[in-house]
């Protein structure tokens, strides 16, 4: 295997890995800022009021986003799987 198609593979799965973290983490990061907000608005500090609806929101984005992520993750995988005869030849 060249240099060249390690450096695809690993930058393919690092681009994958990124795209579905980051579709999952990002939405729990807005809820918290806007959360963090209203407790510095109202000088309420309650942990569990900035632990719940990120919590709520990382499911829900989960549940509704699953079928894509399993997706993304499969079309990945069958690529790798077409790319064999290239990594071992």
């Amino acid at each position: 295997m060249s240099p060249e198609v390690f450096v695809e593979l690993l930058k393919e799965a690092m681009l994958l890995v990124i795209v579905l973290v980051s579709a999952i983490i990002v939405p729990g990061l807005l809820i918290g800022l806007v959360v963090a907000v209203f407790q510095a608005a109202t000088s309420i500090n309650e942990q569990t009021m900035s632990f719940l609806p990120r919590l709520i929101v990382t499911l829900l984005v989960l549940s509704w986003g699953g079928n894509w992520f399993v997706q993304k993750f499969m079309d990945y995988t069958f690529n790798m799987v077409h790319k064999i005869p290239i990594v071992i030849g």
